[in-house]
């Protein structure tokens, strides 16, 4: 759906400040059908390609490229697109109906059509009991959903959402997420920004790490769960001789039985000596880290 190639972003500032590289020479693909998260700490860039995709702004270097079945023309990709920005303006003063169908309209979607979306998508972002009141009484996890909401009024192809998550309780995060693995199964490429890795790791199978506007990372989530460094094993091992020296850490636990945590690298030798001291060997797991302990050895606690 799109191909971000080589794309650097300067800001110029005046003669007394210095120039300021939000991206470096950045390059990444988000497959059609694909559920994309885009990771960085503040900073790292992940509004700027947003907005360079969405071509608010423009890339000192490098391209942005739309698939074919996005459309030929730039009007015919805004139109397969729906874009909801981490800061949307809402209208106060209008109720979330009027909203929707002012949105509705400048997408030039027929009002009968406005009503059937609505009519499908409000009970399931939860905002159908709200929709005759003004937005200035939403609170902001209302307002994130009725902004979603206007967002895919159309059926866009792609959807691009900055921090669709952020602000959320933790109820709210579950029921936006669940609407957004909704939409994706209908056929809708989701690319979404955000610093709630957990969330990213539960619904996405791609995932793009920016760092300091340099790409870290560009794959499927497994991968990177798999291949990020050597892992520790879990070893239960019931009665013989203590191996206390040969673990990173011991833990005693009911009828003889001890709980061993050994790197990788010295698993072999482990269970070999485990047998050997007449102990008996339970289960053996590998200990897989999380995106977010990944994210931080990644990014650095900023």
């Amino acid at each position: 759906m799109i191909n971000f190639s080589n794309v650097t972003k300067i800001f110029k500032s005046d003669i007394l400040t210095q120039n300021f590289t939000a991206l470096n020479d950045v390059s990444f693909q988000v497959p059609a059908g694909s559920m994309v998260g885009f990771l960085g700490a503040n900073g790292a860039g992940k509004t700027t390609s947003l907005k360079i995709i969405m071509d608010f702004i423009r890339p000192t270097g490098g391209r942005v490229e739309f698939s074919p079945e996005m459309g030929a023309t730039k009007l015919e990709i805004r139109r397969n697109l729906g874009f909801l920005p981490e800061r949307p303006y809402f209208y106060p003063n209008l109720t979330g109906l009027e909203f929707l169908y002012f949105m509705g309209t400048l997408s030039e979607i027929s009002r009968s059509d406005i009503a059937r979306e609505v009519a499908y998508w409000g009970p399931r972002f939860r905002v159908d009991h709200a929709l005759g009141r003004e937005l200035k009484t939403y609170s902001k996890g209302m307002l994130q959903r009725i902004g979603f909401l206007s967002t895919i009024l159309h059926h866009p192809k792609l959807i691009i959402l900055d921090e669709p998550l952020s602000g959320l309780d933790p109820i709210g995060r579950k029921e936006l997420k669940d609407v957004i693995i909704e939409v994706h199964k209908q056929g809708k490429t989701v690319f979404f920004s955000s610093h709630i890795v957990p969330d990213v790791e539960e619904i996405c199978d791609r995932v793009i790490f920016l760092k300091e506007g340099r790409l870290v990372y560009d794959g499927p989530v497994n991968s990177l769960l798999v291949s990020d460094q050597e892992r520790d094993y879990v070893i239960l091992v019931q009665g013989g001789k203590v191996l206390e020296d040969r673990a990173k850490s011991t833990v005693t636990l009911p009828d003889e039985v001890r709980r061993y945590v050994v790197p990788s690298s010295a698993k072999d030798q482990f269970l070999s000596a485990a047998v050997a001291a007449g102990g008996n060997v339970f289960s053996l797991e590998l200990v897989k880290p999380s995106l977010e302990e990944i994210f931080y050895q990644t990014q650095g606690r900023k």
